[in-house]
């Protein structure tokens, strides 16, 4: 049976793991981490001390993006000392009905790891389109006889995403702004402009992986669609009409 991974955040109860029997030891997570990583990408894992009728000792929360992945590591890990003298108990987390999580998109440095994981380093590539600066000054206001000026640095920016073995483009949109303390500082206003550049890249990024769905067959093999639902009206225009896009 395939599974269907997108590059959202993992709420699934399936694709989360509840470790419990931990023995306290520096760098736990870091143990865990590389322990339950040979089972597949994790998303996280995440120590707590037991509460005080428990006993001492830590469990933690891990989370996986693919369910398989996460029952593979439940049925090889539970019982086992692994990095430690005692055993660990390890359950699939049990699903709460009634509750429902909204869901995020990934950040980019996220969405490149899955990729990486499944499509292989060399299985996809990224591009800007356009990136454009379309800063001014927001407002004036005027208090106690006074007028100030706030600068506010805004950037857009088109990523295109590639997958040459499967034939699939997709391109992400997004617009990124902060504010600046003291626009007269070059310094300032430099830095802060490279921030947002980065943050606009990024999000355009994690944009256009939304468009992507991975199909994860039971020999392993990765297959990809595109995921319409995420379609944008910007994903219409060509590169001109995107590097001419001004979004105020």
């Amino acid at each position: 049976m395939a599974e269907v991974l997108e590059f959202r955040v993992p709420t699934g109860s399936a694709q989360t793991l509840l470790v419990w029997g931990l023995e306290p030891q520096p760098g736990l997570e870091h143990c865990l981490y590389l322990a339950f990583r040979k089972f597949g990408p994790l998303y996280s894992v995440r120590t707590h001390r037991n509460a005080a009728v428990a006993g001492p000792g830590y469990y933690a929360i891990i989370k996986f993006y693919s369910a398989g992945d996460a029952s593979r590591a439940q049925r090889a890990c539970n019982g086992q000392r692994l990095f430690q003298k005692s055993p660990l108990k390890v359950c699939v987390c049990i699903k709460q009905k009634g509750f429902q999580q909204q869901v995020f998109a990934l950040n980019s440095n996220k969405c490149q790891e899955l990729a990486n994981h499944y499509l292989g380093f060399n299985g996809w590539s990224s591009r800007i389109i356009t990136l454009q600066n379309i800063s001014g000054f927001d407002a004036e206001n005027e208090e106690l006889g006074e007028t100030l000026q706030k600068r506010s640095v805004k950037y857009l920016c088109a990523v295109e995403v590639t997958l040459p073995n499967h034939g699939i483009h997709t391109r992400g949109v997004a617009l990124s702004e902060a504010d600046v303390g003291n626009s007269e500082d070059p310094l300032e206003l430099l830095a802060a402009s490279r921030r947002v550049q980065k943050l606009a890249v990024g999000k355009a990024l994690s944009s256009a992986f939304q468009k992507i769905l991975l199909v994860v067959l039971e020999n392993g093999k990765v297959a990809v669609e595109y995921n319409s639902t995420q379609e944008e009206p910007t994903d219409s225009l060509t590169e001109e009409e995107l590097k001419g896009l001004v979004q105020v």
